[in-house]
């Protein structure tokens, strides 16, 4: 095993137990839920196996449902958050991605921070549609994916910075 393999499993590990352990336990006024979780999907090499992010994504959501009992939501959204991060990456990075030059976990620039913002955005919407499923409710849909995705977005930015390989 090399070991980028062995940082993404532990990355895997440590998000997970992060999630359940602490940030599952946030629910400011019924509206601002943190999903740093998305963090494995979004800081994946970008050179790496395709089909690995989507199973990778699907076990990520699939043991999020399994401890929040949410009946396949996170499944659904990560599988589609990895799906269109390709597209998300040319999106933002144009040039830099069809090189493959791009890293998240560098000083944030508009590229990263819009890539950040429509990854996390779209997952939550996601997430929260597949939720809540009336749209009856579109308004409260939307002010939780509003709310979730800006405390989740500042605290992804700061788990980031917080935890940056350190450059020898």
């Amino acid at each position: 095993m090399n070991s980028a393999l062995l940082y993404n499993i532990a990355r895997f590990i440590l998000l997970i137990l992060a999630q359940v352990a602490i940030f599952n336990k946030f629910n400011f006024l019924g509206y601002i839920n943190p999903y740093p979780y998305v963090l494995f999907i979004l800081l994946y090499p970008v050179n790496s196996n395709k089909n690995g992010l989507l199973l990778a994504s699907f076990l990520l959501g699939i043991t999020m449902d399994m401890f929040s009992n949410s009946g396949g939501v996170h499944a659904a959204a990560c599988v589609t958050l990895a799906y269109l991060r390709p597209s998300f990456f040319k999106f933002s990075f144009g040039l830099s991605y069809e090189y493959q030059t791009v890293k998240i976990n560098d000083r944030l620039t508009p590229e990263r921070f819009s890539f950040l913002l429509i990854a996390v955005s779209t997952h939550h919407l996601i997430l929260f549609l597949l939720e809540i499923f009336r749209f009856s409710f579109f308004w409260n849909i939307l002010l939780r994916t509003i709310l979730s995705t800006i405390f989740t977005l500042l605290l992804c930015i700061l788990l980031i910075y917080l935890f940056k390989p350190n450059k020898n």
